[in-house]
């Protein structure tokens, strides 16, 4: 009876185990553990014919469908929607301990700090007449990394020597700070706020209710991408002021949620009002010629720009003289504002002309060379790939269409 019995347990204890492996097998995985479960990364390189190497498909078609998805965000700024040429950004990274936690590989600041260098070339590729600054939180205190300016390189520069996480996180004192900066800025600019909080709490010396409401009659727009869960005053701070807020999964959702925000966002109604700026347009100077940075306050050879006014010397463009306060911008600048902010339309994907009455052209409307086969070269019958890649000539490098 007794050999009986453990046959029995053994059948059931190994029928029991097969059950355990095929729910193990057949359970999906959650959406931030995707990027995590599969460290097996050659796996999604294949080969073509000709022996090259090509990412899987499935891989492929989401890269493509994010893409398609920053396009169709872009293109919300063809429409009648009035928005800030002139914007002054500070970006407010929380660098307390929760920045140190490995839910993102290798650690949250990581994470953070090379999709904010992605965001910073970005930001100034699409806003080249805006300025951009960096406050970190750390030890329950705010400091301004780096001054409002529009040097892409100064920013990414500063932030990567200062890659330390250590005590606790205050939002308070951050809005205070970026508060006492940008209430300076003239009625003309957008004042904007975009926050990377990684901690759950915030500790803070007074009523945060009191910042927040400052920040809101100064006319500034917070927003907030959080890197853990949701929180109630971030969630209160973006309502109070009209920003947005939303939480990254992983770190492709995190840097989609952060290029979001490159675009210049809609100007309130009630803030938006039209007013006429000075601008200089200064020349560069010649090499070899010794002058004082008016910015720098050091003597520097060669290079630089020559205020129209006052005379004194810049180093970079976009900025506002240190002398006479003229902003001085280049007529390049200005010709990206206007294409970044009538983009091209986008493309619509068609992938059979099946009416005899809608029949392609023999001849392509741009290059007006003849067509052997319009089914296959023709201008709007193309495979995904070939339209992202259209779309990408015509947004990123030529921003117009042949027509």
């Amino acid at each position: 009876m007794e050999k009986e019995n453990k046959k029995k347990r053994g059948a059931h204890g190994e029928e029991d185990e097969e059950e355990d492996e095929d729910g193990e097998e057949g359970k999906e995985l959650e959406a931030w553990e995707r990027a995590y479960a599969d460290e097996r990364s050659w796996e999604t390189l294949q080969e073509d014919e000709e022996g090259l190497l090509n990412l899987d498909k499935k891989h492929q078609q989401q890269q493509q469908r994010q893409y398609r998805r920053r396009l169709q965000s872009a293109a919300a700024a063809a429409s009648n929607i009035q928005r800030g040429l002139i914007r002054y950004l500070y970006i407010v990274i929380d660098f307390s301990r929760a920045a140190a936690e490995k839910d993102f590989k290798p650690n949250r600041m990581v994470v953070v700090a090379n999709c904010v260098e992605a965001f910073v070339r970005e930001f100034f590729d699409q806003n080249p007449l805006s300025q951009l600054g960096i406050v970190i939180i750390k030890n329950g205190v705010a400091h301004r990394l780096t001054d409002l300016s529009g040097s892409p390189e100064s920013h990414i520069k500063a932030l990567g020597n200062n890659l330390e996480c250590s005590g606790d996180s205050s939002l308070q004192n951050a809005l205070d700070l970026v508060h006492g900066y940008l209430s300076q800025i003239p009625s003309y600019g957008h004042r904007e706020v975009l926050v990377l909080y990684s901690a759950l709490s915030t500790c803070d010396p007074g009523d945060i209710m009191e910042s927040i409401k400052k920040c809101k009659d100064s006319k500034m727009r917070c927003s907030v991408v959080g890197l853990s869960a949701e929180i109630y005053i971030c969630k209160h701070l973006c309502e109070e002021t009209g920003g947005n807020y939303s939480v990254a999964i992983d770190e492709s959702h995190f840097k989609d949620l952060l290029l979001e925000h490159c675009p210049p966002p809609p100007a309130i109604a009630e803030f938006a009002v039209a007013s006429l700026v000075k601008m200089g347009f200064p020349q560069r100077g010649a090499e070899g010629v010794i002058s004082i940075c008016a910015c720098h306050k050091e003597v520097k050879i060669g290079g630089g720009y020559t205020c129209p006014r006052c005379k004194a010397r810049v180093c970079e463009l976009p900025t506002e003289c240190h002398i006479c306060g003229l902003t001085l911008v280049s007529s390049p600048h200005l010709a990206r504002s206007y294409h970044h902010l009538f983009p091209v339309t986008p493309f619509e994907e068609v992938l059979s002309r099946t009416s005899s009455n809608d029949r392609l052209p023999r001849t392509c409307f741009g290059c007006q060379q003849f067509l052997p086969n319009p089914e296959l070269h023709g201008p709007f019958v193309m495979s995904p790939l070939e339209l992202i890649m259209l779309t990408i000539l015509l947004w990123l490098l030529q921003r117009c269409v042949p027509s």
